[in-house]
Formats: C-alpha cells, structure tokens, sequence
C-alpha cells in the first residue's frame, strides 16, 4: 500500500517536469503552511500554483478545485480563494498531460470538469475544452489563464 501522499506527489513531479520543459521557473515555498505547492516564473509575474492530480471519467477530466481534512466531525472541504492561489494546475495520470486553470475558472466551486469530446446532448455553451488549457497549448509569457 501506498503513502497517502503518493498521487500527490506524482502530480506535483510531473506538473514541475511539464513547466520547466517549457521553459518556466518553478520554484517551491520554504514551508508547508502555505495553500500553494509552487510558485511559477513567467515573465513579469509570479503565480502561487496548487498542484492537483485529476481523474478521467470518460470524455471529462475532473480537477478538484478545494483541498480536504480529515476532522472528528468527518471531512472538512475548503475551496480556494483568489487571496490564496493564482492557479490550479493539474495532472491527469492516465493521459500523461497536465493542465493550468486560472483561479477565477475554479474560485468557489469544489470542481472544474474539462472535456476531451464533445457532449452526447451535444451541449456546447459553458464547455471548458481540455487541449484549451493543456501547459503546450499556453502562451507562458505572462500567462493568466486561456
């Protein structure tokens, strides 16, 4: 059995590999009191980025937009704010791929699901299309977001 924090550090492994090919810096907060995992360079800017492991669930890539505790009154579920965090970004194991999701995509929802298809009831308003937000598809010089 695996430590509990294995997937995350898997994502986190292969966000910091994903950036940094890309030529981003990538740098990591000197303590864990901090709700961000690491701090991307992008030109004139620092962003405080939380990395997250997503799962796929046929077309649909779910990226969790809030972290978790265990309490002795069961989970306790907080999202991330904007005073916190500048991104999410995320890595989805199964396909290899990692993805960068700008607060304002995930502030105050518990999750962001991203499509590799198009929708069987054909949906197309308020799709968030997976390649739009894939670290290859960005322009990181000054990146905010798609």
């Amino acid at each position: 059995m695996r430590a509990t924090g294995w997937k995350g550090a898997v994502a986190e492994s292969a966000i910091v590999l994903a950036a940094t090919k890309l030529g981003v810096s990538v740098a990591r907060p000197l303590s864990a009191a901090e709700r961000y995992d690491l701090i991307f360079d992008v030109g004139s800017r620092l962003l405080r980025v939380q990395c997250k492991s997503a799962v796929r669930r046929g077309d649909v890539i779910v990226v969790e937009c809030h972290s978790a505790r265990r309490t002795r009154d069961g989970y306790l579920k907080r999202c991330y704010t904007l005073d916190e965090v500048d991104a999410i970004a995320a890595y989805a194991a199964d396909l290899d791929r990692c993805y960068f999701l700008p607060l304002d995509l995930c502030a105050g929802r518990s999750h962001v699901q991203l499509r590799l298809a198009p929708a069987r009831n054909n949906q197309k308003v308020g799709v968030h299309w997976a390649s739009a937000f894939e670290f290859e598809a960005l322009d990181w010089n000054g990146v905010t977001g798609p």
